[in-house]
Protein backbone atom coordinates (compact mmCIF):
# COMPACT_ATOMS: atom_id res chain seq x y z
CA UNK A 1 0.00 0.00 0.00
CA UNK A 2 0.91 3.61 -0.40
CA UNK A 3 0.70 4.30 3.09
CA UNK A 4 3.33 1.67 4.27
CA UNK A 5 5.95 2.77 1.55
CA UNK A 6 7.50 5.79 4.53
CA UNK A 7 7.24 8.36 2.27
CA UNK A 8 5.11 11.30 2.91
CA UNK A 9 2.74 12.52 0.82
CA UNK A 10 3.79 16.35 -0.38
CA UNK A 11 2.14 18.83 0.92
CA UNK A 12 0.76 17.18 3.90
CA UNK A 13 3.17 18.12 6.50
CA UNK A 14 4.25 21.80 7.19
CA UNK A 15 7.51 22.52 7.30
CA UNK A 16 9.10 24.15 9.75
CA UNK A 17 8.88 23.74 13.74
CA UNK A 18 8.15 25.23 16.94
CA UNK A 19 6.30 28.74 17.22
CA UNK A 20 6.51 31.21 14.23
CA UNK A 21 8.37 34.26 15.64
CA UNK A 22 5.81 37.29 16.50
CA UNK A 23 2.60 35.47 16.02
CA UNK A 24 1.46 36.69 19.70
CA UNK A 25 1.93 40.06 18.75
CA UNK A 26 0.19 39.24 15.34
CA UNK A 27 -2.70 38.49 17.43
CA UNK A 28 -2.68 41.09 19.90
CA UNK A 29 -2.98 43.79 16.66
CA UNK A 30 -5.66 41.59 14.97
CA UNK A 31 -7.66 42.07 19.01
CA UNK A 32 -7.07 45.96 19.02
CA UNK A 33 -9.36 46.77 16.30
CA UNK A 34 -9.06 50.01 14.15
CA UNK A 35 -10.09 52.25 16.14
CA UNK A 36 -13.23 54.80 16.17
CA UNK A 37 -15.26 55.39 13.93
CA UNK A 38 -14.37 58.85 11.63
CA UNK A 39 -17.47 61.51 12.24
CA UNK A 40 -19.44 61.33 8.40
CA UNK A 41 -18.52 64.89 7.68
CA UNK A 42 -14.58 63.57 7.99
CA UNK A 43 -14.68 60.63 5.44
CA UNK A 44 -14.43 62.46 1.90
CA UNK A 45 -17.38 59.83 0.23
CA UNK A 46 -19.94 60.54 2.37
CA UNK A 47 -22.28 63.25 1.79
CA UNK A 48 -21.80 65.39 4.83
CA UNK A 49 -18.11 64.82 3.99
CA UNK A 50 -19.04 66.62 0.64
CA UNK A 51 -20.73 69.33 2.21
CA UNK A 52 -17.98 70.44 4.57
CA UNK A 53 -15.85 69.89 1.64
CA UNK A 54 -17.61 72.65 -0.12
CA UNK A 55 -18.31 75.12 2.32
CA UNK A 56 -14.95 74.87 2.77
CA UNK A 57 -14.05 75.98 -0.87
CA UNK A 58 -17.29 78.66 -0.53
CA UNK A 59 -15.51 80.43 3.16
CA UNK A 60 -12.08 80.40 1.22
CA UNK A 61 -13.60 81.65 -2.10
CA UNK A 62 -14.80 85.00 0.19
CA UNK A 63 -18.71 83.57 0.83
CA UNK A 64 -20.04 84.93 -1.97
CA UNK A 65 -20.88 83.61 -5.43
CA UNK A 66 -19.16 85.73 -7.50
CA UNK A 67 -16.07 86.20 -5.92
CA UNK A 68 -15.80 82.52 -5.74
CA UNK A 69 -15.99 82.73 -9.17
CA UNK A 70 -13.79 85.44 -9.67
CA UNK A 71 -11.26 84.32 -7.09
CA UNK A 72 -11.51 80.51 -9.18
CA UNK A 73 -10.88 81.71 -12.46
CA UNK A 74 -7.55 83.69 -11.95
CA UNK A 75 -4.55 82.34 -13.48
CA UNK A 76 -4.53 79.57 -16.55
CA UNK A 77 -7.49 78.17 -17.60
CA UNK A 78 -7.13 74.56 -16.57
CA UNK A 79 -8.66 72.15 -19.26
CA UNK A 80 -8.58 74.83 -22.27
CA UNK A 81 -6.95 73.58 -25.69
CA UNK A 82 -3.68 75.47 -26.01
CA UNK A 83 -3.64 78.31 -27.77
CA UNK A 84 -7.52 78.34 -27.70
CA UNK A 85 -9.32 82.41 -27.17
CA UNK A 86 -11.81 82.97 -25.36
CA UNK A 87 -14.26 82.86 -28.28
CA UNK A 88 -13.03 79.96 -29.93
CA UNK A 89 -15.70 76.97 -30.69
CA UNK A 90 -14.81 74.10 -31.92
CA UNK A 91 -16.77 71.11 -33.91
CA UNK A 92 -17.37 67.58 -32.62
CA UNK A 93 -14.95 65.15 -34.44
CA UNK A 94 -16.30 62.94 -36.85
CA UNK A 95 -19.37 64.50 -36.86
CA UNK A 96 -20.40 65.70 -40.72
CA UNK A 97 -23.44 67.95 -42.06
CA UNK A 98 -26.96 67.12 -41.53
CA UNK A 99 -29.31 66.61 -44.07
CA UNK A 100 -33.22 67.75 -42.99
CA UNK A 101 -35.45 66.10 -45.83
CA UNK A 102 -39.20 66.62 -46.11
CA UNK A 103 -41.52 69.59 -46.85
CA UNK A 104 -42.77 69.99 -43.29
CA UNK A 105 -39.51 69.57 -41.76
CA UNK A 106 -37.63 71.75 -44.17
CA UNK A 107 -39.98 74.30 -43.19
CA UNK A 108 -39.96 74.18 -39.28
CA UNK A 109 -36.43 74.11 -39.75
CA UNK A 110 -35.55 77.17 -41.78
CA UNK A 111 -39.13 78.68 -39.58
CA UNK A 112 -37.08 78.25 -36.39
CA UNK A 113 -34.00 80.09 -37.80
CA UNK A 114 -31.53 76.89 -37.85
CA UNK A 115 -28.10 77.17 -39.41
CA UNK A 116 -28.24 75.99 -42.78
CA UNK A 117 -26.13 76.41 -45.61
CA UNK A 118 -27.75 75.08 -48.67
CA UNK A 119 -31.30 74.48 -49.58
CA UNK A 120 -31.71 71.70 -52.47
CA UNK A 121 -34.90 71.46 -54.62
CA UNK A 122 -35.25 68.63 -57.16
CA UNK A 123 -35.45 69.75 -60.78
CA UNK A 124 -39.31 69.59 -62.12
CA UNK A 125 -40.32 69.71 -58.48
CA UNK A 126 -43.96 70.77 -57.81
CA UNK A 127 -44.40 73.76 -56.49
CA UNK A 128 -46.89 73.54 -53.76
CA UNK A 129 -46.98 76.35 -50.82
CA UNK A 130 -44.57 74.42 -48.28
CA UNK A 131 -41.93 74.78 -51.23
CA UNK A 132 -42.81 78.21 -51.82
CA UNK A 133 -41.66 79.24 -48.18
CA UNK A 134 -39.03 77.33 -47.87
CA UNK A 135 -37.40 79.03 -51.02
CA UNK A 136 -38.34 82.52 -50.06
CA UNK A 137 -37.17 81.52 -45.83
CA UNK A 138 -34.28 80.77 -47.61
CA UNK A 139 -33.88 83.69 -49.52
CA UNK A 140 -34.55 85.97 -46.96
CA UNK A 141 -31.87 84.31 -44.82
CA UNK A 142 -29.65 84.25 -47.72
CA UNK A 143 -29.17 80.66 -48.11
CA UNK A 144 -28.18 79.06 -51.29
CA UNK A 145 -30.43 77.33 -53.39
CA UNK A 146 -29.16 74.45 -55.57
CA UNK A 147 -31.39 73.06 -58.59
CA UNK A 148 -30.41 68.81 -58.38
CA UNK A 149 -31.91 66.00 -60.40
CA UNK A 150 -33.88 63.75 -58.39
CA UNK A 151 -30.62 60.93 -58.72
CA UNK A 152 -28.45 63.22 -57.09
CA UNK A 153 -30.85 64.66 -54.35
CA UNK A 154 -31.73 60.68 -53.42
CA UNK A 155 -27.94 60.37 -53.08
CA UNK A 156 -27.63 63.42 -50.27
CA UNK A 157 -30.54 62.64 -48.32
CA UNK A 158 -29.68 58.59 -47.93
CA UNK A 159 -32.10 55.89 -50.41
CA UNK A 160 -33.78 55.76 -47.29
CA UNK A 161 -35.21 59.13 -46.62
CA UNK A 162 -38.31 60.30 -48.15
CA UNK A 163 -37.66 63.69 -49.50
CA UNK A 164 -40.76 64.74 -51.52
CA UNK A 165 -37.91 67.11 -53.73
CA UNK A 166 -36.83 69.47 -51.10
CA UNK A 167 -33.58 68.96 -48.50
CA UNK A 168 -31.61 71.48 -46.50
CA UNK A 169 -28.23 71.00 -45.72
CA UNK A 170 -26.70 71.98 -41.92
CA UNK A 171 -23.29 71.90 -40.65
CA UNK A 172 -22.21 70.50 -37.75
CA UNK A 173 -22.63 72.37 -34.80
CA UNK A 174 -19.26 74.01 -33.24
CA UNK A 175 -19.23 73.10 -29.72
CA UNK A 176 -17.76 75.51 -26.95
CA UNK A 177 -14.96 74.73 -24.71
CA UNK A 178 -16.52 73.84 -20.95
CA UNK A 179 -14.04 76.25 -19.31
CA UNK A 180 -14.06 78.86 -21.81
CA UNK A 181 -17.55 79.00 -21.37
CA UNK A 182 -16.92 79.72 -17.94
CA UNK A 183 -14.54 82.16 -18.41
CA UNK A 184 -16.93 84.23 -20.81
CA UNK A 185 -19.45 83.98 -17.62
CA UNK A 186 -17.15 85.32 -15.28
CA UNK A 187 -15.80 88.03 -17.66
CA UNK A 188 -19.22 89.58 -18.04
CA UNK A 189 -19.16 89.63 -13.82
CA UNK A 190 -22.19 86.95 -13.59
CA UNK A 191 -22.92 84.15 -11.46
CA UNK A 192 -22.42 80.40 -13.00
CA UNK A 193 -25.65 78.61 -13.93
CA UNK A 194 -24.57 75.58 -16.03
CA UNK A 195 -26.73 72.66 -16.87
CA UNK A 196 -24.47 69.31 -17.22
CA UNK A 197 -26.05 66.29 -19.19
CA UNK A 198 -25.26 62.72 -18.09
CA UNK A 199 -26.33 60.00 -20.07
CA UNK A 200 -29.31 62.01 -22.20
CA UNK A 201 -30.04 60.93 -26.09
CA UNK A 202 -32.93 62.64 -26.65
CA UNK A 203 -32.54 65.84 -28.89
CA UNK A 204 -35.82 67.06 -27.84
CA UNK A 205 -34.80 66.80 -23.98
CA UNK A 206 -31.87 69.01 -25.12
CA UNK A 207 -33.73 71.48 -26.99
CA UNK A 208 -36.36 71.63 -23.76
CA UNK A 209 -33.19 72.12 -21.50
CA UNK A 210 -31.87 75.16 -23.68
CA UNK A 211 -35.14 76.39 -23.80
CA UNK A 212 -35.02 76.39 -19.91
CA UNK A 213 -32.22 77.76 -19.80
CA UNK A 214 -32.64 80.89 -21.54
CA UNK A 215 -35.57 81.38 -20.07
CA UNK A 216 -34.16 81.00 -16.26
CA UNK A 217 -30.69 83.24 -16.11
CA UNK A 218 -28.75 80.29 -17.32
CA UNK A 219 -25.39 81.03 -19.46
CA UNK A 220 -24.64 77.28 -20.87
CA UNK A 221 -25.41 73.50 -21.18
CA UNK A 222 -22.42 70.74 -21.09
CA UNK A 223 -22.95 67.59 -22.84
CA UNK A 224 -20.37 64.45 -23.01
CA UNK A 225 -18.39 63.63 -25.87
CA UNK A 226 -19.45 59.80 -26.24
CA UNK A 227 -23.13 58.17 -25.48
CA UNK A 228 -24.87 61.90 -25.36
CA UNK A 229 -27.08 63.62 -27.52
CA UNK A 230 -25.80 66.14 -29.69
CA UNK A 231 -27.41 69.99 -30.95
CA UNK A 232 -28.98 68.45 -34.66
CA UNK A 233 -32.11 69.70 -36.17
CA UNK A 234 -34.26 68.33 -33.53
CA UNK A 235 -32.78 70.26 -30.88
CA UNK A 236 -33.06 73.15 -32.55
CA UNK A 237 -36.38 72.99 -33.46
CA UNK A 238 -37.53 72.40 -29.67
CA UNK A 239 -35.45 75.05 -28.09
CA UNK A 240 -37.87 77.45 -30.11
CA UNK A 241 -34.83 79.50 -31.25
CA UNK A 242 -32.64 79.03 -27.60
CA UNK A 243 -29.68 76.84 -29.13
CA UNK A 244 -29.03 80.48 -30.76
CA UNK A 245 -28.63 82.21 -27.91
CA UNK A 246 -27.42 80.09 -25.12
CA UNK A 247 -24.19 77.83 -26.10
CA UNK A 248 -23.25 73.91 -25.81
CA UNK A 249 -19.89 72.91 -24.98
CA UNK A 250 -18.74 69.61 -25.15
CA UNK A 251 -16.63 68.12 -22.43
CA UNK A 252 -14.32 64.81 -23.12
CA UNK A 253 -15.32 63.56 -20.02
CA UNK A 254 -17.48 64.86 -17.72
CA UNK A 255 -16.36 63.78 -14.51
CA UNK A 256 -12.99 65.02 -15.46
CA UNK A 257 -14.97 68.45 -16.41
CA UNK A 258 -16.82 68.68 -13.38
CA UNK A 259 -13.80 68.41 -11.08
CA UNK A 260 -12.19 71.08 -12.92
CA UNK A 261 -15.47 73.17 -12.48
CA UNK A 262 -15.46 72.21 -8.93
CA UNK A 263 -11.90 73.86 -8.59
CA UNK A 264 -12.66 76.83 -10.08
CA UNK A 265 -15.33 77.26 -7.59
CA UNK A 266 -18.09 75.81 -9.21
CA UNK A 267 -20.58 73.47 -7.11
CA UNK A 268 -21.96 70.58 -8.60
CA UNK A 269 -25.45 69.49 -7.73
CA UNK A 270 -26.69 66.56 -9.36
CA UNK A 271 -30.41 66.08 -9.67
CA UNK A 272 -32.04 62.21 -8.62
CA UNK A 273 -35.47 61.40 -6.95
CA UNK A 274 -33.29 60.12 -3.75
CA UNK A 275 -31.12 62.91 -2.99
CA UNK A 276 -30.18 63.97 0.88
CA UNK A 277 -31.08 67.96 -0.69
CA UNK A 278 -34.31 68.98 -1.08
CA UNK A 279 -34.50 71.78 -3.87
CA UNK A 280 -37.11 74.31 -2.26
CA UNK A 281 -35.33 76.79 -0.30
CA UNK A 282 -31.68 75.75 -1.60
CA UNK A 283 -29.28 77.34 0.05
CA UNK A 284 -26.39 77.34 -2.14
CA UNK A 285 -28.25 78.95 -4.45
CA UNK A 286 -26.36 81.96 -4.82
CA UNK A 287 -22.95 80.59 -5.51
CA UNK A 288 -21.66 79.26 -9.14
CA UNK A 289 -23.43 76.24 -9.63
CA UNK A 290 -23.66 73.41 -12.49
CA UNK A 291 -26.37 71.28 -12.05
CA UNK A 292 -25.88 67.51 -13.57
CA UNK A 293 -29.38 66.03 -15.23
CA UNK A 294 -29.03 62.58 -15.91
CA UNK A 295 -31.06 59.92 -17.96
CA UNK A 296 -34.79 58.84 -17.11
CA UNK A 297 -33.72 55.20 -16.83
CA UNK A 298 -30.65 54.94 -15.40
CA UNK A 299 -30.19 58.29 -13.81
CA UNK A 300 -26.82 59.73 -12.70
CA UNK A 301 -23.64 57.32 -13.73
CA UNK A 302 -21.61 56.40 -10.76
CA UNK A 303 -18.77 58.21 -11.10
CA UNK A 304 -20.46 61.66 -11.95
CA UNK A 305 -22.42 61.10 -9.02
CA UNK A 306 -19.24 60.72 -6.31
CA UNK A 307 -18.33 63.72 -8.04
CA UNK A 308 -21.17 65.86 -7.34
CA UNK A 309 -20.97 68.22 -3.75
CA UNK A 310 -24.35 66.78 -3.23
CA UNK A 311 -27.81 64.91 -4.83
CA UNK A 312 -30.81 67.07 -4.73
CA UNK A 313 -34.40 66.01 -4.85
CA UNK A 314 -37.12 67.49 -6.46
CA UNK A 315 -40.15 66.55 -3.86
CA UNK A 316 -43.45 65.29 -5.81
CA UNK A 317 -46.66 64.09 -4.77
CA UNK A 318 -47.69 60.79 -5.67
CA UNK A 319 -43.98 58.23 -4.88
CA UNK A 320 -45.12 56.19 -8.34
CA UNK A 321 -44.94 59.84 -10.40
CA UNK A 322 -41.28 61.01 -11.82
CA UNK A 323 -40.13 63.68 -13.83
CA UNK A 324 -38.45 63.53 -17.33
CA UNK A 325 -35.10 65.24 -17.43
CA UNK A 326 -35.91 68.18 -19.64
CA UNK A 327 -38.84 69.09 -16.36
CA UNK A 328 -36.61 68.02 -14.25
CA UNK A 329 -34.05 70.95 -15.21
CA UNK A 330 -36.44 73.29 -15.79
CA UNK A 331 -38.34 73.22 -12.35
CA UNK A 332 -34.44 73.20 -10.69
CA UNK A 333 -33.80 76.33 -13.18
CA UNK A 334 -36.36 77.98 -12.03
CA UNK A 335 -36.11 77.54 -8.05
CA UNK A 336 -32.93 78.78 -8.02
CA UNK A 337 -33.35 81.51 -10.26
CA UNK A 338 -36.04 82.76 -8.05
CA UNK A 339 -34.05 82.27 -4.96
CA UNK A 340 -31.41 84.37 -6.45
CA UNK A 341 -34.05 87.08 -6.94
CA UNK A 342 -35.47 87.12 -4.08
CA UNK A 343 -31.62 87.44 -2.67
CA UNK A 344 -30.93 90.19 -4.29
CA UNK A 345 -34.19 92.33 -3.36
CA UNK A 346 -33.23 91.49 -0.01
Amino acid sequence: MKGSSGKSRAGAVRKGKGKQVGSGGQGRQALEGKGPTPKAEDRAWHPAGKRKAAQERYAAAGGKGRAAGKVAGQGARAGAPRGASGAARRSKSGDESEIVTGRNSVVEALRARIPASTLYIAARVEMDDRVKEAMKLANNRGIPMLEVMRPELDRLAGHDAVHQGIALKVPPYEYAHPIEMLDEVLARDETPLLVALDGITDPRNLGAILRSTGAFGGQGVIVPQRRSVSVNAAAWKTSAGAAARIPVAMAPNLTQTLKTLKERGVFVLGLDGDGEVSLPGLSWADRPIVIVVGSEGKGLSRLVAETCDAIVSIPIEAATESLNAGIAASVTLYEISKLRAEASVE
